[in-house]
């Protein structure tokens, strides 16, 4: 199965992308699935212009991504939280490619706050069933991020382990029986 973290966070110093590293050595770790990170820093989309139905019909510049998005089998969202919701950047990646019927989705946030984006967790809910994905019901909501991951994705918080460990299982169970 291939699975796409995606990593929705636009900024330099990305606190969330530390969680998208960790959840993807993790997968590795447990699975033969290949996973892979879908970073929107490395993608430029302008705000959207046309939905892009087939790796074929997207501009040359966007099939690489264009060719993940169709060839994904199950993804994760990982977000931090921007005025209650997730990332704008986040959303047009899934405006220039909506439709994901039956794939699996993780709904992963982070903040330095004490909520750890959990408005956003609410809001990619409603993403998800808007590009016809099937959410996961266990989210994996990250509060105090930078105390709980460091840059390179180790986890530095091991009282946090079981709540990641909790997410990828149940997660990995559904992505596996819809591919089923």
């Amino acid at each position: 199965m291939q699975i796409e973290i995606v990593s929705g966070s636009p900024r330099k110093e990305s606190l969330s992308f530390r969680v998208a590293l960790h959840l993807q050595q993790q997968l590795s770790s447990i699975s033969s699935h290949s996973v892979n990170i879908m970073d929107v820093r490395d993608w430029h989309f302008p705000l959207l212009q046309e939905v892009i139905s087939s790796p074929e019909a997207a501009p040359e510049h966007l099939q690489p991504i264009a060719k993940r998005m169709f060839g994904a089998q199950a993804f994760i969202l990982v977000t931090p939280e921007y005025n209650g919701t997730y990332t704008a950047a986040l959303k047009n990646l899934f405006d220039y490619f909506p439709k994901q019927s039956h794939k699996a989705f993780g709904v992963v946030t982070a903040s330095p706050g004490a909520m750890g984006g959990m408005r956003a967790s609410q809001q990619l809910l409603l993403l998800v069933s808007g590009i016809f994905g099937v959410a996961c019901p266990n989210m994996l909501i990250v509060p105090g991020v930078e105390k709980k991951f460091a840059p390179d994705g180790e986890l530095i918080d091991l009282g946090y382990a079981k709540a990641v460990e909790t997410f990828t299982r149940e997660w990995l169970w559904l992505a596996e029986r819809l591919q089923g």
